[in-house]
C-alpha cells in the first residue's frame, strides 16, 4: 500500500511563492509516476503538472506552465511542487497523485492520492 502526505500548502498574497511537498512511503516511489491536481471549489479536480520516474520528463497545464515547477527527490520518497507567482485564480485544494504505467493528466487514471493541501492566494 502506497501513502502519500502532502505538506506546505497556506494562505500567500498573489505575486508570491508557495513550495508544496508530498512525501510517500514504501521504498518503491521510483516506480510511480507522480502528478499534481488541483480542485477549487464547485469545480472539478483538475490537471496541473505530471513527472516521469527519473524527473527528466515534466508535462504542465498552460494555466500554470513559466510559473510552476515539478520536481522529486527518489533519494528522499518526496515530490515537489514549487509555486511562484501565484495569482487569486491558483486557489484550490492541491493533491499529489501515483500511478505504475504511465504519467497522463487523467485524474482517474492515478491509483493512490494523498489528502489534500489548501492553497489560497489573496489578492
Amino acid at each position: 500500500q502506497v501513502q502519500l502526505v502532502e505538506s506546505g500548502g497556506g494562505l500567500v498574497q498573489a505575486g508570491g511563492s508557495l513550495r508544496l511537498s508530498c512525501a510517500v512511503s514504501g521504498r518503491t516511489f521510483r516506480r510511480y509516476f507522480m502528478g499534481w491536481f488541483r480542485q477549487a471549489p464547485g469545480k472539478e479536480r483538475e490537471f496541473v503538472a505530471t513527472i516521469g520516474l527519473s524527473g527528466s520528463n515534466t508535462n504542465y497545464a498552460d494555466s500554470v506552465k513559466g510559473r510552476f515547477t515539478i520536481s522529486r527527490d527518489n533519494a528522499r520518497n518526496t515530490l515537489f511542487l514549487q509555486m511562484n507567482s501565484l495569482k487569486p485564480e491558483d486557489t484550490a485544494v492541491y493533491y499529489c497523485a501515483a500511478r505504475i504505467l504511465t504519467a497522463t493528466m487523467s485524474a482517474a487514471d492515478y491509483d493512490y492520492w494523498g489528502q489534500g493541501t489548501q492553497v489560497t492566494v489573496s489578492s
